[in-house]
């Protein structure tokens, strides 16, 4: 299996979701971020290299952000949104995926999807930045309290972890936007 089953994967379910808004942090190239155009009202990349919007097909739902997650997150406190789907792909350290999900989980809906690239390296060899890094490590330390989320990782290199967001198992028993 390549290791960019991932994108074909976030793309299917993605498809299903049907995602109002999108949000994915570490756009880089958009291989990604473009695919997911014609299942989102929504979309926003966030990347700290400023070239990486230039990769963004051009579309009315698409908006790129140029800046980290907390700059992010910043404007997300003077304009509240509401986030159905959030990949987080960004800086591959554990601290940083920590904040990336700190920051940004609380507007992320009820039942929304959080995905986390990198969550399982096959070997040692990549757990280095460039590859994996520690993600698997921020995903250890998110299972240690999931009273608000579930997680389940797939264990394909180089992984791919999916959190929904809940209090109750049904959607439908949810406080609704």
């Amino acid at each position: 299996m390549k290791d960019t089953w991932h994108l074909d994967f976030i793309f299917q379910l993605a498809s299903i979701v049907r995602p109002k808004v999108y949000v994915e942090l570490g756009i880089q190239y958009c291989a990604n971020f473009n695919r997911m155009i014609d299942y989102a009202d929504q979309l926003i990349g966030i990347d700290i290299a400023h070239q990486a919007g230039e990769y963004m097909s051009k579309s009315g739902k698409v908006q790129f952000f140029h800046g980290t997650s907390a700059d992010f997150a910043k404007r997300l406190q003077a304009q509240p949104l509401q986030i159905d789907m959030l990949f987080i792909d960004a800086d591959h350290s554990k601290e940083a995926v920590l904040e990336d999900f700190r920051l940004l989980f609380p507007y992320v809906v009820p039942h929304g999807i959080v995905l986390f690239h990198d969550s399982h390296p096959d070997n040692e060899s990549k757990v280095r930045p460039d590859w994996c890094g520690t993600v698997y490590q921020a995903i250890e330390e998110l299972a240690k309290d999931t009273s608000e989320y579930e997680l389940v990782t797939i264990p394909v290199t180089p992984g791919l972890t999916i959190c929904r967001k809940r209090r109750q198992q049904l959607s439908w028993q949810e406080k609704q936007r």
